[in-house]
């Protein structure tokens, strides 16, 4: 005889019997520069230090963030990466899956940690990791299936001279003009100046595990070592069989670890690289990309082997397969995702996907969810501006991800990992640079994929994963000018598993937010007063084509 027992049990039960990781942070701000030779801003940190604390656990932990917030605006924070299955109230997205945590009170995240793999935590309330919100939250697996002997993290950041608050204004200008004064972002490796970067110890025969993640948000980074192979096992949280390269790159939100098997010799140390790239803004003229050096020591007497080129390797998703070997999903629907600018008669650009441009509802989208009965089915309950779309239960979602902007965008889905299942040219009429996964592989997953100009991809998700999740571009500027929309999944389900925390209510009363009702607070049909921008354009008034 089987036993059925409630999902909602297990959870307790789970929750109950596990290892409880406590961590005490107060959200403050700190004036600093970093140790850079620039001028100090304001950026944001944790117990008024950079850099934040790394957060470690392993999968079945119980990661409990106790936060006070000492900013003079709200804050919250998103566990990039994690699922959040029946916690979607603790995802972070302020005004989508909460309310954000109002200026000088307390607020608990208590996360299931039930993956493992490389992700960070980051404000996700103003963008607020622009200025310094973010840390790497590291998941250990008990039943690791690779191994290794040792392990680094490269964390990697950027610091802007300016707050994002500072920068939001300027975009206002579809010229740019003092956008473009602004000088380049100067680039951290674990908290401090790449100029600085740390040496790594390898033991001859030893393998080690490296793992990258990018933090940043306007920079692309390479990262290579002379003469040695680095083997790709993990995407994005997400295992991969092997596959061996010689460097590696990763952009805004991407995390990515390989494996390096140490030669057998003491007589050479080498070095490694991490080579940025300056994708997202304006590069001054005769300005030459930087190139960061370390060392992998062998011995402290050894000669440096003589580095004849630096490596660089196109990092391509779709020939890669999953360890878990899952079959390619098939779709059940299909929609198309313009990542686009439209212009405002005003001719201001904002970035939208299908020209709507994101803004916040008066009221949180989860709860809007959980309180409208059947009328959560309607997306107009969510406002216009929101962008949502209304997923059913365990159906089968493929994204055709268009992208005609001149500057690239990280695109990043809360909740899921989703299948990359194609990539190639908008304009390549031949299909020479059409890429997709082959009959009977196992394709990657990850939840932050990498568009440059004029590049589309196909990807595919599950809808499995009840709750409100953001599909976002992950560079911050983007995000603030409107790139965002959202997922509403298994309305049905979602209403009976999820039960919000009367502390999640409480940040919402203090700041008079509304948690019942549609985008404005209404129970009918009734939208009036929702956030709304004017009606874009696809082509500036002016005619000219930025």
């Amino acid at each position: 005889m089987q036993f059925l027992i409630p999902l909602l049990l297990l959870a307790t039960l789970w929750t109950a019997f596990a290892k409880r990781v406590v961590h005490n942070w107060d959200i403050t701000y700190v004036t600093t520069s970093r140790g850079f030779d620039q001028k100090p801003k304001l950026g944001i940190a944790v117990n008024r230090t950079f850099p934040l604390p790394v957060v470690r656990a392993s999968k079945g932990d119980m990661l409990v963030l106790h936060v006070h917030n000492s900013l003079d605006v709200p804050t919250s924070l998103h566990a990039h990466g994690i699922f959040q299955n029946n916690t979607n109230y603790y995802d972070g997205a302020g005004m989508v899956t909460e309310c954000s945590i109002a200026p000088g009170t307390d607020f608990t995240y208590e996360i299931p940690l039930n993956q493992a793999g490389t992700y960070w935590t980051h404000g996700h309330t103003a963008e607020q990791n622009f200025d310094g919100l973010r840390t790497p939250l590291i998941i250990d697996d008990p039943d690791e299936p690779y191994t290794y002997d040792g392990e680094y993290l490269f964390a990697f950041e950027d610091w802007s001279i300016s707050t994002i608050g500072e920068l939001k204004p300027l975009m206002d200008d579809v010229n740019l003009t003092e956008f473009r004064k602004k000088p380049l972002p100067l680039t951290l490796v674990n908290g401090a100046s790449a100029n600085y970067t740390p040496p790594m110890h390898f033991s001859p025969g030893k393998t080690y595990r490296i793992r990258l993640l990018a933090m940043q948000n306007m920079l692309m980074v390479e990262f290579s070592i002379n003469q040695h192979t680095l083997d790709v096992i993990e995407v994005d949280g997400a295992l991969t069989k092997r596959r061996p390269m010689q460097a590696v790159r990763i952009n805004p939100g991407q995390r990515v670890s390989v494996l390096v098997r140490a030669k057998q010799s003491l007589a050479s140390n080498y070095a490694y690289h991490v080579s940025v790239t300056h994708y997202f803004s304006p590069i001054p003229p005769g300005f030459v990309q930087p190139l960061y050096n370390g060392t992998v020591v062998y011995a402290e007497d050894a000669e440096l082997a003589p580095v004849e080129s630096i490596l660089s390797e196109p990092f391509d998703e779709v020939s890669l397969e999953s360890l878990d070997e899952s079959p390619l999903l098939i779709p059940d629907r299909s929609l198309f995702l313009n990542a686009t600018i439209g212009y405002s008669v005003q001719n201001v650009y904002k970035d939208t996907f299908n020209n709507v441009e994101f803004m916040e509802p008066l009221v949180p989208t989860m709860f809007s969810a959980l309180t409208l009965g059947h009328r959560s089915l309607n997306p107009f309950m969510y406002g216009p501006q929101t962008n949502a779309h209304v997923l059913k239960h365990l159906e089968v979602v493929e994204l055709l991800l268009y992208q005609t902007r001149d500057v690239p965008h990280p695109l990043h889905l809360h909740g899921h990992n989703f299948q990359v299942v194609a990539r190639g040219l908008v304009n390549d009429t031949t299909g020479k640079y059409h890429r997709e996964v082959k009959p009977g592989q196992s394709p990657v997953t990850r939840d932050t994929i990498f568009l440059i100009n004029g590049e589309y991809a196909i990807v595919r998700f599950r809808a499995d994963n009840p709750g409100i999740w953001m599909f976002h571009c992950h560079v911050a500027i983007h995000a603030v000018r409107g790139l965002m929309m959202v997922f509403v999944e298994a309305l049905d389900v979602m209403q009976q598993r999820i039960k919000v925390p009367q502390s999640v209510v409480s940040q919402c009363r203090r700041q008079g937010i509304k948690t019942t009702g549609n985008v404005v607070g209404n129970m009918g049909y009734n939208i009036a007063g929702a956030p709304r921008s004017s009606d874009l354009l696809l082509v500036s008034p002016d005619g000219i084509i930025r």
